[in-house]
């Protein structure tokens, strides 16, 4: 099963021409996601690296020739927002946004206007989403974004996480522990964002090959607290989680645009407190992820 993308998932990707977004393309494409379209405006009709991965003008002429259902965003910030809305309006089911650095008023607009849609969206700022493949090496499965492939193994844990690198590392402590991973969400640090912890963790509940599950938050807002009490009313699956930020001073942005302590709230002892107290497994370190969910599972 896995959630959101799979082996069978048709991907096209917006800023395909781009050296950040040819890059990761090429990854994908080498992994074994069924990358079937590019999007640039002004360069249609041409093939992306030998690869016969074809390039459109519009997403909408790319969905309507490929049947493309998810696109990856790889545009520079001033543009990503219309990008976004670009997909919405072609009727992508998924929108996956990498860019770092969107302006806030733009995210504000595309969250309005994608109210009443049926496209979800992850992100912004975030390394993607992974369906590790069941073949050697775990290729052939799909991968959106810019996180590792060879690391992750298919396997019962889902991954979801605020944190890019501290996903790498869960996903490499799960792998390395023999359990591997259904699919692996990173939603992103920016304070606003289209899919939530709650959200994945209502997505990996409803799917029978997710059996335990990794949580990786970190200061600012109250989105852990939020999916704490959801799990804890409803998620009757093994749930470990991180916290990153115990140390960051309040008032001080760290890292990521929505990791800030203001108000006395979004503290990483108070967000740990609340997992606690929903029966979640917490790791005090990066390093004990693995060893939580060993604990967890019991």
């Amino acid at each position: 099963m896995a959630i959101l993308v799979d082996e069978n998932t048709k991907v096209l990707i917006q800023g395909i021409t781009g050296s950040f977004g040819g890059r990761h393309a090429k990854l994908s494409v080498d992994y074994g996601t069924k990358v079937v379209a590019g999007v640039t405006p002004g360069k249609g009709g041409k093939e992306f690296e030998d690869t016969g991965v074809p390039i459109f003008d519009t997403v909408d002429e790319a969905v309507e020739q490929t049947g493309a259902t998810v696109s990856a965003i790889f545009v520079p910030p001033p543009f990503a927002g219309d990008a976004i809305l670009e997909a919405v309006d072609a009727g992508v089911e998924l929108v996956v946004a990498i860019t770092e650095g969107i302006p806030v008023q733009d995210m504000m607009r595309v969250r309005s206007a994608m109210e009443g849609s049926g496209t979800r969206l992850i992100g912004p700022n975030c390394p993607g989403i992974v369906t590790p493949g069941r073949g050697e090496n775990s290729q052939g499965g799909c991968r959106i974004g810019i996180a590792p492939g060879y690391i992750h193994k298919r396997g019962s844990v889902g991954v979801v996480s605020r944190s890019g690198t501290l996903t790498y590392e869960a996903v490499w402590q799960v792998s390395e522990i023999g359990l591997g991973q259904s699919t692996c969400v990173g939603i992103g640090g920016d304070p606003i964002n289209g899919t939530s912890h709650t959200d994945v963790l209502k997505l990996f509940n409803d799917d029978p090959e997710t059996e335990s599950i990794i949580m990786i938050g970190e200061i600012g807002g109250s989105a852990e607290e939020e999916a704490a009490a959801w799990a804890a009313e409803n998620c009757d699956k093994p749930i470990a989680a991180f916290i990153a930020g115990a140390t960051a001073p309040p008032g001080r942005r760290m890292g990521h645009a929505g990791a800030i302590v203001s108000g006395g709230k979004g503290t990483a002892a108070a967000k740990k407190e609340a997992l606690r107290d929903a029966g979640i497994e917490v790791a005090e370190t990066p390093a004990e992820m693995g060893a939580a969910l060993l604990k967890a599972i019991g």
